[in-house]
Parts: structure tokens; C-alpha cells; sequence
């Protein structure tokens, strides 16, 4: 274990060297990807050097039980170093087991109304709204990149990005099918019913990971639309690109540049090539490795947010919290970190 964070101190270290190197610093986006590296080793780093002192501490003192004037002390000492390096073993072990790959990138989140018609655009606005919020909680930076709203303020579909400190890491697990169980505001019998919205959850790739040939693309032009489909702009500024090979699909319409419109549009199709990648690739692990929390499966029903009850429950890992309320204004973490603790549990029973 202890080699693994021997090699993070080391690629910490060295990236200590390259965040002052002056063509570094001229790079904006080179510094930044150097900074998010960093933040990504800091703890692991930390934890190293802590290690390193305790073990040669111990080491010395161990030379010194021959004095038998200072044996009682060391005795003590050595005793307190050794309560502190068994703590710090299993914090180790903690961090070895969360650490995934990509735990550090941003994401580009998709959220699609499903069943349910009108009162799922809300829904889907209420998702968008509890992921913005916590969002700002952990200080993290939204843009939205795409959207289609509802006639009625909903969304049939909001596409946006999420940038800063492990985003992948916290939100990786919020890919799949979330029902609402509510009388909707268009129900005049006060009858609850259960709608539906899809979320997905894509890293956003590094620029070697996902290479486009301009050929494989079609780009078309037009003028952007609103609720009802009405035109919203007087010239042909939204973009939707076709990626040939695939027959992937892609529309931004929010920007009113058609510049920026392509570029967002390049973004979610790289997102969602990216994505397309890792899905194949995870269907060809064998069953054992499959994790039990969530197959990944965008149809899976992962969470159903009940407001008579006021009930939030993930199915995945039968977790249930009666604070609807508050989940719905952003705090996630009580949810987020009893899927962390399981995703450790269930790693530390394959050790």
C-alpha cells in the first residue's frame, strides 16, 4: 500500500517543480490541469510524509531502549507513534479504496424529462435547481450549455457543465432514472402521481483523450426555439452537429453567437463519445467486477424523491432520508457520502 503513496508523493513533488516553471504559468489551461492535479495528490502526499516521519521516529527510538535511563519515555512514545501510525494506516487504506480513476475531472451532466409529461419538465428543473445548489455549496462553478424548456417553466431537457474540486468523484453515482411521487400542479383531483426524469453523468474529456475528424462531422444551422417552438432569435445562431460514424446528435441553441453555440456543442459530443467509450469497455468486464451499487445502467431506477412523505430514497443501497425539503435545496451529502461508504464497504470485502 505504502509503495502507492510513495509514487503519489513523488508525482506530487514533481508537479511542486512544474506549477513555477514559467511556461507552465504562461498556459492557462496547462496551469490549471498542474493545480486540479495537485489538489488530486495533496491529502495522498500529506499523508506519505506523515508516514515517513513515524516510521524512521519509531526507527530511532527503537536505538535508544538500550538507555535505561530514557527506556520508560521511549516506551511511551513509541507507544502514542504507534496509535498514530495504525490511525493513519486506515485512513490510508480509506483513500486507496475511493481512489478512482477520473475522480478529479469535471463533468457534463444531461437531465431529460421522462414520463409523467408536463410535471416531469418540472422535475427536471427541480434536479437541475438541487444540482446547482450543491454545486455552490461545494464551491464548484455551473454553465449551462444547452436547454429546452417546458411551456409551464420545466425543462424537457437541460445539458450543463460542472467544474472545480473532485466533481466526478461526489456526483459519479447520480447517472440513472429518479422518480417523483407528488400531486402535480396540473392535477385538479389532488391525486399523487409518480413522474420521472433521467440523469446523466459524463467526465468531460481531456483534449487527447477524445480526437474528432472535421470530416466525420455534419453541421447544420438554424434559428433557436422556445417553448411551443417558437422562434426566439431573428438569426441562424444555433448548432446542431451530427457525428457521422456514431449518429450521435447534438443541439445548443442557448448562446446567442453561433461560435459559441458550436464550441458547447463540441463539448457535450465529446462528453457523450467519451462516455460511449467507457460503456463499451465496462461491458466487457466480467460480472464479478460489476459494482453492486449501481450497474450503470441509464434505465435503473436509483432514487425516488416521495413529497407526501417527505422521503428520499436511494434504492441502490436502501437508503432512506425524511429531509425532501433540504435534499431539494442541495444537500446532498448525507446521501452522497452513504453511497461513498458503501462503494468502501463493498471494496473492502473484495480485499
Amino acid at each position: 500500500m505504502w509503495d502507492k503513496f510513495r509514487d503519489w508523493h513523488a508525482q506530487y513533488k514533481e508537479l511542486e517543480k512544474r506549477i513555477s516553471d514559467p511556461r507552465v504559468i504562461g498556459d492557462r489551461q496547462a496551469y490549471q490541469r498542474v493545480v486540479k492535479e495537485m489538489a488530486n495528490l495533496k491529502e495522498k502526499a500529506q499523508i506519505y510524509e506523515r508516514y515517513a516521519y513515524l516510521t524512521k521516529t519509531l526507527s530511532d527510538l527503537q536505538e535508544m531502549e538500550g538507555d535505561p535511563e530514557v527506556k520508560g519515555l521511549v516506551e511511551e512514545e513509541k507507544k502514542n507513534l504507534q496509535r498514530e501510525l495504525e490511525e493513519l494506516e486506515k485512513k490510508a487504506e480509506d483513500l486507496l479504496l475511493s481512489d478512482i480513476p477520473d475522480a478529479n475531472k469535471d463533468v457534463i451532466v444531461e437531465i431529460r424529462a421522462g414520463t409523467g409529461g408536463l410535471e416531469a419538465t418540472l422535475f427536471a428543473a427541480d434536479l437541475f435547481r438541487m444540482y446547482t445548489k450543491y454545486a455552490e455549496k461545494k464551491g464548484w462553478k455551473v454553465e449551462v450549455l444547452d436547454s429546452h424548456p417546458s411551456e409551464i417553466g420545466g425543462y424537457k431537457e437541460i445539458v450543463f457543465s460542472i467544474s472545480g474540486d473532485r466533481v466526478y468523484y461526489f456526483l459519479r453515482y447520480e447517472s440513472g432514472v429518479h422518480r417523483v411521487q407528488r400531486v402535480p400542479v396540473t392535477e385538479t383531483g389532488g391525486r399523487i402521481h409518480t413522474s420521472a426524469a433521467s440523469v446523466v453523468v459524463m467526465t468531460e474529456p481531456e483534449e487527447i483523450e477524445i480526437q474528432i475528424d472535421p470530416k466525420d462531422l455534419r453541421i447544420d444551422v438554424f434559428r433557436s426555439s422556445g417553448p411551443g417552438g417558437q422562434s426566439v432569435n431573428t438569426s441562424d445562431s444555433a448548432v446542431r452537429i451530427t457525428h457521422i460514424p456514431t449518429g450521435i446528435v447534438v443541439t445548443c441553441q442557448d448562446e446567442r453567437s453561433q461560435l459559441k453555440n458550436k464550441e458547447k456543442a463540441l463539448r457535450v459530443l465529446k462528453a457523450r463519445l467519451l462516455d460511449m467509450k467507457k460503456r463499451e469497455q465496462e461491458q466487457k468486464l466480467s460480472s464479478q467486477r460489476k459494482k453492486s451499487i449501481g450497474s450503470g445502467d441509464r434505465s435503473e431506477k436509483i432514487r425516488t424523491y416521495n413529497f407526501p412523505d417527505h422521503r428520499v430514497t436511494d434504492h441502490r443501497i436502501g437508503f432512506t432520508t425524511y429531509r425532501l425539503e433540504e435534499v431539494l435545496q442541495g444537500d446532498l451529502d448525507e446521501i452522497i457520502e452513504a453511497l461513498l461508504k458503501a462503494e468502501k464497504e463493498l471494496a473492502r470485502s473484495k480485499t
